[in-house]
């Protein structure tokens, strides 16, 4: 396993599904493969994902599948948010991470490989890509999870943020494995702080 704690620890921004629709993603992607290293991306599966759950019942699949197929949706949307920002580096282990770090790059994460090994994450709709992302929190050791909402937290701790509805009921546990810090924000108030740093 590669040393992701050599240097300076990692931090993951998750990227919630929701901002496939906002406006200035493109201008989100750019400004965060510019800020690089020691930056890991996770992407919702937006509405990919969604296209998961309405299929669930016509076809009568079960949580199973759909549970590797919501993952998929997630690496798909990652594929897509690296054409919009061609600086990112896609990568689906620890040592691609580590190794997108040390070309001073941010690395976007490609679940699938991961993810569908654990077998500590539940093949459930409890677990979203926000429990995904707090799963990778603690898997590399970051010291920031981020989770960049369309619309700003509602209570000021994991529990709070769950019974609100703003993350997954499976957040809260797996927030506790880890002690990053960790935060909701928007996509905006993420722009103006990454615009402010790269412009100093």
């Amino acid at each position: 396993m590669p040393d992701l704690h050599a240097s300076r620890r990692p931090e993951i921004v998750k990227l919630g599904g929701s901002l496939v629709d906002h406006p200035r993603l493109p201008e989100l992607l750019d400004a965060l493969a510019r800020r690089g290293t020691p930056l890991v991306l996770v992407a919702g599966g937006g509405p990919l994902a969604d296209a998961v759950r309405d299929l669930q019942p016509r076809l009568s699949l079960s949580d199973t599948a759909c549970h590797r197929m919501a993952i998929l949706a997630m690496e798909q949307t990652a594929h897509a948010f690296a054409d919009l920002a061609p600086g990112l580096v896609l990568a689906d282990t620890l040592a691609a991470i580590a190794a997108a770090h040390a070309q001073g790059r941010a690395a976007l994460w490609l679940p699938a490989r991961m993810a569908l090994a654990a077998p500590d994450l539940p093949e459930s709709w409890e677990l979203t890509s926000d429990s995904l992302a707090a799963w990778l929190t603690a898997e590399t050791g970051a010291a920031r999870l981020t989770l960049v909402k369309s619309i700003p937290a509602t209570g000021a701790a994991p529990a709070g943020w769950a019974a609100a509805g703003l993350v997954d009921p499976l957040f809260p546990a797996f927030a506790s494995r880890t002690t990053a810090r960790t935060e909701v924000t928007t996509a905006e108030a993420l722009l103006a702080g990454l615009n402010g740093s790269l412009a100093a």
